[in-house]
């Protein structure tokens, strides 16, 4: 597999990863035998770089990608930390920070974490001096090698990366979110800072699955979160209206290579991306951790096919979303 380097970290990864909330919790049931596959088909595919949180199924996921770690140690792992409390300012002080990073290692089976990011915090905290002091003090205590932001919207994004301590940036891009591509991507070039390119399915919407009629379990947030009732409305289906959406990847599908899958030349779009470090996918299986990882093999899509998804994002998607995030 194609390998980037991942910011500021220095770290070559595999220009695919694997986003390990689905085999946490919140999308529906996953076993723990289908987990377990997923992460080793990932890694037998030549992924190197597992995303993680210490919130995703209350440290289930951490722990599922502790155990791939021990069997296959070299590969590189990022948390994040910092949904675990009430999101105000105040609880993102020392004490909380050592204390979640504690639980994150021992969940991981790791004296130190290669990369930890604070989990989609609010604008204040970014904004704060003292924070990422401390952060730095907790990379000097061997905690953890280097730290990122994930965020939700472009001006964090922008604010996380003004920071010099900052390795990454994880922010939602796909062919549903464009606003990165304006001002992110290229500032995260000039400061050599990494991005982490999350929900890059739109949560299976890009997948080309889903119809009008599909339907998702009661604990699947493609169920309870659509309108944001349990957080950021954007981390489900990338913020854009079921239906919209699923007119959107019908205008998209043309655009498909013959050998490709819909959602490889969703993936495959991200990576054209100029300043993408890694993708992140999620997967519920061991196939569809295979199919994720293969997009790294597609050809890069020609100007032409990315001029038409620009059109319909512009048409379709961008009033829905481009003014939020």
């Amino acid at each position: 597999m194609d390998t980037r380097t991942l910011g500021r970290t220095k770290q070559n990864v595999g220009a695919v990863g694997f986003g390990a909330w689905q085999i946490g919790g919140t999308w529906g049931q996953v076993t723990e035998d289908d987990a377990l596959a997923a992460l080793h088909a990932a890694a037998d595919s030549g992924v190197t770089f597992f995303d993680t949180a210490d919130v995703y199924g209350d440290g289930r996921s951490e722990r599922l990608v502790g155990r791939l770690l021990k069997e296959r140690p070299g590969l590189t792992v990022a948390t994040k930390m910092g949904r675990r409390a009430d999101q105000r300012p105040a609880n993102y002080n020392p004490d909380h920070f050592r204390a979640w990073n504690d639980r994150s290692r021992d969940n991981l089976g790791v004296d130190t974490v290669d990369l930890v990011q604070l989990h989609c915090p609010p604008r204040e905290v970014i904004d704060t001096d003292a924070v990422f002091d401390d952060l730095d003090a907790m990379v000097e205590e061997g905690r953890m090698r280097a730290y990122g932001v994930s965020v939700e919207t472009c001006e964090e994004a922008l604010a996380a990366i003004a920071r010099p301590g900052v390795a990454t940036v994880q922010i939602i891009l796909n062919a549903f979110r464009h606003k990165p591509l304006e001002q992110v991507l290229p500032a995260a070039r000039e400061a050599g800072v990494g991005i982490i390119a999350r929900v890059p399915l739109a949560s299976g919407l890009l997948s080309g699955r889903f119809t009008a009629h599909t339907s998702f379990a009661s604990d699947d947030h493609r169920t309870f979160n659509r309108g944001g009732e349990a957080f950021d409305q954007g981390e489900t289906f990338s913020g854009v209206p079921y239906e919209v959406g699923l007119e959107a990847v019908e205008r998209l599908r043309p655009l498909v290579p013959e050998e490709a899958t819909m959602a490889q030349f969703a993936l495959r779009w991200i990576l054209d991306q100029e300043g993408v470090s890694v993708v992140i996918p999620g997967a519920r299986n061991a196939d569809q951790a295979r199919r994720n990882a293969d997009a790294a093999a597609l050809a890069p899509l020609g100007a032409h096919t990315h001029e038409r998804v620009r059109r319909i994002y512009h048409d379709l998607v961008r009033p829905h979303v481009h003014h939020r995030w």
